[in-house]
């Protein structure tokens, strides 16, 4: 298998490449981190979206990290399973279901979000501290910034 020093700056350079193995080094350093927690990088995703909203839906969640209803009913099921989370109907509405942090999740949350900082800080740890800060400001402002011609015009 070739190494990146091998497939030559031509390759190497583009941006798809680079933010692909970038993602894919992210996300081996988050999963190695949060495996003694017994949830990986989309769980944690999950319960920070729980965790930063009261009365959460589980359509809401799916929505917000743009997981198809089936796909966010399998991981609710498995962090439910977990007793990380927990499920019931909306007072006003019986059709829709809320998701809490149970307290056992809220702890696991918060000790796994700081783990996984840790991970994402030792990943950058070749830049210094503004350079990272910077990386970070300018990904958030690429994804979240509205471009012509885009699919969400």
């Amino acid at each position: 298998m070739s190494s990146p020093d091998d497939l030559g700056r031509e390759v190497t350079s583009v941006l798809g490449y680079l933010l692909k193995h970038a993602t894919l080094q992210l996300i081996a350093a988050t999963t190695e981190a949060l495996e003694p927690f017994g949830i990986d990088s989309r769980d944690l995703g999950v319960l920070r979206v729980v965790a930063s909203r009261q009365s959460t839906s589980q359509q809401e969640v799916s929505q917000l990290l743009g997981v198809d209803r089936t796909t966010m009913v399998a991981l609710l099921d498995g962090l439910e399973a977990k007793k990380i989370v927990s499920r019931h109907p909306l007072v006003h509405d019986r059709r829709r279901n809320v998701v809490e942090l149970t307290n056992e999740g809220q702890h696991l949350f918060h000790e796994a979000s700081r783990v996984e900082r840790e991970a994402e800080d030792a990943y950058l740890s070749t830049l210094n501290d503004h350079e990272a800060q910077s990386l970070r400001e300018f990904l958030h402002r690429v994804v979240t910034e509205q471009h012509p011609g885009s699919s969400d015009d």
